[in-house]
C-alpha cells in the first residue's frame, strides 16, 4: 500500500526517522498503569515501538487514509486502531476506569487543545509525552518569571511535573515543518488534588494572563475584590511573576475572601 499523503488542514507531519520515534517510545516510564493512547499515529513510525513494550496500545487518528494503512501493515493483538477525533471523544470508551498514558506526534494546530483535554482526565492520567512544535514545549514547562510562562504552564505544572527532553529539528519530518519541535513529559504528581477549588484556579489564571502586563489588582477586577483584600502585596505582582503554588494560595484569598465578603 502506498505511503499517506500528510494532510495540511490536519496539521500532519509525518515523523519519519526511526531513532526519534524509538525515543519518544522510550519517553514514557510505564509505571503505573498498562495502556496507552497514540495520537496521530500517521503511519505508525512510533507505533510500532509502542507495540513492542508489552502495553494495551490504542492509535487514534481521523485521517481515513491513515487508519486503512495502519490496518493493512500492523496487525498486532495490543493494538486497537480507531479513527476518532480526540478532542470529541468520551475517553471513558477507550480503558473503562483504568490508568492510560497519553503519547504521541501531536498535530500542531490543535496541540493546546490537546493539553487542556487531557487536564480534564487526570485523575486516570498519570503520564504525558509527546511531541510538540519546540515553543509550545517549552512554555508547558517554563517557570515563573519568563515571558513565555502563561496559563499553559501553570495548569499543566498545577498537577503535573513539567519536563521538557529534547528538540528535533525539520528535516527529520514528511513534509518538514518551519519549525523546532519540542518533546516533553508530564508525570502526575503524587498528590494532584489540590486545596482551592480547580474551576477557580482555572478562571483565576486565564483571566490574569488575559491581561498579562497589568498588575493582578487591575486584571481581576471581575472578582469583586474586597479593599482589604486589594492590600495583600501579592495583587501588585504581574500574573508572570506568580509560581504554580502562589497561583493556588492566590485562589484561595479569592475564595475565601468571596465568602467573607457576604
Amino acid at each position: 500500500m502506498k505511503e499517506v499523503r500528510a494532510k495540511k488542514h490536519l496539521g500532519q507531519h509525518f515523523l519519519k526517522d526511526e531513532n526519534i520515534a524509538e525515543k519518544i517510545g522510550d519517553t514514557l516510564t510505564l509505571q503505573g498503569y498498562k495502556n496507552v493512547l497514540e495520537i496521530g499515529p500517521g503511519m505508525g513510525v512510533l507505533t510500532k515501538y509502542l507495540i513492542q513494550k508489552n502495553v494495551e496500545v490504542v492509535a487514534m487518528d481521523l485521517d481515513t487514509e491513515s487508519i486503512a494503512y495502519l490496518e493493512k501493515n500492523y496487525l498486532n493483538t495490543n493494538l486497537k486502531i480507531l479513527e476518532a477525533d480526540f478532542l470529541k471523544y468520551d475517553l471513558s470508551q477507550l480503558f473503562g476506569a483504568e490508568q492510560f498514558a497519553i503519547t504521541g506526534n501531536f498535530p500542531y494546530n490543535i496541540s493546546t487543545q490537546i493539553v487542556f483535554k487531557m487536564l480534564e482526565w487526570k485523575a486516570q492520567i498519570p503520564e504525558f509525552t509527546g511531541m510538540f512544535q519546540k515553543e509550545v514545549a517549552q512554555r508547558i514547562c517554563e517557570k515563573e518569571g519568563s515571558k513565555t510562562y502563561g496559563i499553559l504552564s501553570v495548569l499543566a505544572q498545577a498537577f503535573y511535573d513539567a519536563e521538557y527532553l529534547f528538540t528535533v529539528p525539520p528535516s527529520v519530518f514528511n513534509p518538514p515543518p518551519k519549525v523546532d519541535s519540542g518533546v516533553l513529559r508530564l508525570k502526575r504528581k503524587e498528590n494532584f488534588t489540590l486545596p482551592c477549588d480547580e474551576k477557580m484556579l482555572f478562571k483565576v489564571v486565564k483571566t490574569a494572563f488575559q491581561q498579562r502586563r497589568k498588575t493582578l489588582r487591575n486584571s481581576l477586577k471581575s472578582f469583586n475584590l474586597s479593599e482589604k483584600i486589594k492590600e495583600d502585596t501579592i495583587f501588585g505582582q504581574r500574573p508572570e511573576q506568580l509560581s504554580v503554588s502562589q497561583f493556588i494560595a492566590l485562589t484561595q484569598k479569592l475564595e475565601n475572601d468571596a465568602i467573607s465578603a457576604h
